[in-house]
């Protein structure tokens, strides 16, 4: 399968296990990153999957990318750009629509996997765009309602399942904060739990196997 010129740069590994339908899952790497990162779970997950991982639009220095800007400041600490994390949410939207026309992927089975920023990104796309999103996987991230399309708690999310996952002794993003997640996505009728691992900001092979058993399930 050749890659197509889209509007966000990304790689793409063609379903081994070829469908009358082919399930896609797009993958969305963290802050600095780039779209190698994830793609090196591509190989090990399911045969059926058309997988795609996705660079961020904004270029860092000297290397890596990100869906915004991050801003280290004395006076506010860490705070990000909620204006650059909205333009992503809806270049990633624009994008799940262009792939799935380019490749003839099922519009009804796309899964989002995401780590740390890229996962703040797939909860907002899904919760602002359920009807394009099937199946999230949140590793070490957590859930920004900021950057969630308004009204959006009134929408229909009966079709959308969410895995978490965190590591109980991330440096990056704390776990109290994705602890959140759940919580909120409960009052919204989604059902899910954060699956805690002994690790840092990072995903730990019995996390890799966990997530992988859920898709089983789910796609």
């Amino acid at each position: 399968m050749e890659t197509k010129t889209l509007s966000l740069h990304h790689i793409i590994k063609e379903p081994t296990l070829k469908k009358e339908k082919t399930p896609v899952l797009f993958m969305f790497h963290g802050y600095g990153s780039d779209e190698n990162d994830l793609f090196s779970f591509a190989s090990e997950l399911q045969e059926e999957l058309c997988i795609i991982s996705v660079r961020a639009p904004y270029p860092m220095q000297p290397y890596g990318n990100a869906w915004y800007a991050i801003y280290f400041d004395a006076a506010q600490g860490k705070f990000s750009d909620d204006e650059q994390a909205i333009e992503s949410r809806d270049k990633i939207a624009v994008f799940i629509d262009e792939a799935v026309a380019a490749y003839n992927l099922d519009a009804d089975n796309v899964t989002l996997l995401g780590f740390s920023q890229g996962t703040i990104l797939s909860y907002a796309v899904a919760l602002s765009y359920p009807e394009k999103v099937k199946n999230v996987v949140a590793l070490s991230g957590y859930l920004n309602e900021d950057i969630i399309i308004e009204g959006y708690k009134l929408m229909d999310f009966s079709k959308l399942n969410i895995y978490c996952s965190h590591g109980n002794v991330d440096q990056v993003i704390p776990v109290d904060w994705a602890r959140k997640a759940p919580v909120k996505l409960a009052e919204l009728g989604i059902r899910t739990n954060l699956n805690e691992f002994p690790v840092g900001h990072g995903v730990a092979p019995q996390n890799f196997y966990q997530f992988k058993d859920w898709l089983n399930t789910h796609l």
